[in-house]
């Protein structure tokens, strides 16, 4: 029988058998309360790992997001972002629903903004225009391919937002790979914004949950906005224990995630018809195009599903491929023989 290699995404991991123990014994209470001990250690633990007065573990990454960001604005402000950012393409128009304030997407380069850009994009002092009031940066950035955001690009916008008085948000969804992949300290990417906001289900592989840290009164703000959206839990520690599980024993091993996805890129850029740029391939995120008349981005898929690879078409050319922890040195060698069975 054919193995299953299922590239779609890194949100596919399950809980390790030593995961699902850690969750089984966790110790429990309400958590609206603030009495779960889990939730807490876990709260505390990201708090020390981004150096910030507070965090709060929330449901999703979306979640996440939508609460920072509205934590950080008033209704009619706006937000710079970058173009292909996971706030302005996949959390459903939620700033404009929710919190009352329009997204101004900015093009990067391969995702990454750059401070002039952002200079040039912040609004004047004038009655007709929104108010910038935060620029949020994702880091790695998705749609680029897993990109890392250069820390000292990062360090010369916050300069900017100092000195133009904005708000700068971080969408650290896959934080730690850039963290792994670079050797930078987790805290030394957060201490840029004034909120940063990490999720355990992708390649750290917990069933749940994201982290939003920042100070006191701002971590306050975005609890408030929980509440609103309806994310309070209960006995929330039993899945906080995956989270920090994965955090504990997980985040070193994203390298192995970072050695196949470079790996399959390389034997990617030997084949015809697929249009790939190793060089860009940072961490565990690979984007690359088919130009070949015989298969259209789906219809590869389909057959390399067949053949039991699983990747994901975002449009009728490019096709998503993400190593996560359920993906073996042997998976992507597999993974391989297929591509060229199929295209060489």
């Amino acid at each position: 029988m054919s193995p299953v290699v299922d590239l779609r995404s890194d949100t596919v991991t399950k809980p390790s058998p030593a995961m699902r123990k850690a969750m089984t014994h966790a110790e429990v209470g309400d958590d609206v309360f603030g009495e779960d001990p889990t939730v807490n250690e876990l709260q505390s633990y990201c708090a020390e790992l981004f150096g910030k007065e507070r965090a709060l573990y929330v449901p999703s990454g979306t979640m996440a997001n939508q609460a920072s960001l509205n934590a950080l604005t008033q209704p009619g402000d706006e937000i710079l972002c970058e173009y292909g950012s996971h706030i302005f393409n996949y959390e459903c128009g939620g700033p404009a629903l929710l919190s009352g304030v329009q997204l101004h997407p900015l093009r990067g380069d391969h995702g990454v903004l750059h401070v002039d850009q952002i200079r040039q994009a912040v609004r004047p002092d004038n009655v007709h225009h929104p108010v910038t009031r935060v620029i949020a940066l994702e880091n790695t950035h998705n749609t680029a391919g897993g990109v890392i955001f250069p820390r000292e690009d990062i360090r010369k916008i916050a300069n900017l937002a100092r000195e133009t008085n904005l708000r700068m948000h971080l969408d650290g969804a896959r934080l730690m790979n850039a963290v792994v992949e670079t050797g930078i300290p987790a805290r030394d990417y957060a201490r840029f914004f004034d909120t940063v906001t990490l999720c355990f289900s992708k390649g750290l592989g917990a069933p749940v949950g994201s982290i939003v840290a920042g100070d006191s009164d701002i971590v306050e703000r975005v609890h408030r906005y929980r509440k609103i959206y309806g994310g309070g839990m209960r006995q929330a520690g039993i899945i906080a224990a995956g989270a920090l599980y994965a955090l504990q024993h997980n985040v070193d091993r994203l390298r192995e995630d970072h050695t196949n996805a470079g790996r399959l890129a390389r034997a990617l850029d030997e084949l015809p018809g697929v249009h790939i740029e190793p060089e860009w391939v940072h961490t565990n995120i690979l984007m690359f195009e088919i130009q070949t008349d015989t298969f259209t981005a789906r219809t590869l898929c389909d057959t390399l599903n067949e053949r039991g690879v699983l990747m994901l078409p975002i449009s009728d050319t490019k096709i998503r491929a993400v190593t996560n922890l359920m993906v073996s040195e042997k998976n992507i060698d597999y993974a391989i023989r297929q591509f060229v069975d199929v295209l060489g």
